[in-house]
């Protein structure tokens, strides 16, 4: 499981994604989101500006990342 340091209060689901490498641009990770491949907390997650915080767990695919 990967970990990533989110350093304000949040950060948004795309932002994550470009920062994780996962997406290589924000339509590609528009295109991650809609698939309907992302999941958070064991939720599938769809909004793309969803606010992810501490402690969420999002798996994409075979990749977990823990947030802290």
């Amino acid at each position: 499981m990967e970990q990533f340091a989110v350093t304000g209060e949040y950060i948004e689901l795309m932002g994550l994604l470009k920062a994780l490498g996962i997406a290589e641009t924000g339509g590609h990770a528009k295109h991650i989101v809609d698939s309907g491949i992302v999941y958070r907390n064991g939720q599938i997650e769809t909004r793309r500006r969803a606010k992810l915080i501490k402690g969420d767990i999002l798996l994409i695919e075979d990749v977990k990342v823990e947030l802290i």
